[in-house]
């Protein structure tokens, strides 16, 4: 007796495609604890409240990333762009100095920018910096100093330097200084001035003027070498 040939059949839609339930949940728990550790910081938030705010178990946090540690460092880096992909924005020797400083800046205040999540990130930043755990030492070795660095060498080639001294880094960290105040004075500025930072044009105003005003430091610089004062 011969079996009639049947089309085979087609797996359930859940089967046949690939299943995206385990990348949501994790996604759920990261930004659930970037909230929490944002507003109430890393001591004082438990796996538990992280686990009851994203809508899963608490062993969801053992299996996606080991503990309430491991969760805060996949929240702290996850948000932190590569130093490299940063670098690429103001480094490249071809750059005039207000593109390099344009470049500069447009990634600082990228956060700015940005959803609330990356104004969350800012205020986990500050709480990184006032209830230390670890991370930020490891954020200044793996990426600020490199970017600093890089400046350093972007101001060194405008300067016409071989080699940077102690001024090159100070004019360095006072150009960054400048974006810094805005991130971490956005609400003395949205207080006082609301205007400057309502919107992505008044951002993009922003980056243009820092660069401005940078290019007039660096010429200052460049002002005060030439007359023996460096």
């Amino acid at each position: 007796m011969t079996q009639a040939n049947h089309p085979p059949t087609r797996p359930p839609d859940d089967i046949r495609k690939p299943r995206s339930d385990g990348e949501q949940s994790r996604e759920r728990l990261r930004l659930a604890a970037m909230r929490l550790f944002a507003e109430q910081g890393y001591a004082r938030t438990s796996t538990r409240e992280i686990a009851q705010a994203a809508g899963a178990n608490v062993a969801a946090i053992s299996y996606y990333f080991g503990d309430k540690a491991g969760l805060y460092r996949a929240v702290f880096e996850g948000m932190c762009p590569a130093p490299e992909a940063n670098i690429a924005q103001y480094a490249p020797p071809h750059f005039t100095l207000r593109e390099s400083l344009l470049g500069f800046y447009r990634q600082m205040l990228a956060p700015l920018q940005q959803d609330d999540g990356a104004q969350l990130f800012l205020r986990l930043w500050l709480r990184e910096r006032l209830e230390p755990t670890g991370l930020w030492a490891a954020e200044i070795d793996n990426s600020i100093r490199p970017e600093h660095m890089a400046l350093v060498r972007v101001l060194c080639r405008h300067l016409n330097l071989e080699q940077a001294d102690d001024e090159v880094h100070r004019l360095a960290y006072a150009l960054a200084a400048l974006a810094v105040q805005i991130m971490v004075g956005r609400d003395i500025v949205t207080a006082i001035t609301p205007q400057l930072l309502a919107t992505p044009a008044a951002i993009e105003q922003w980056l243009h003027q820092l660069a401005r005003y940078g290019e007039a430091l660096v010429m200052a610089e460049q002002s005060n070498r030439k007359e023996g004062n460096a």
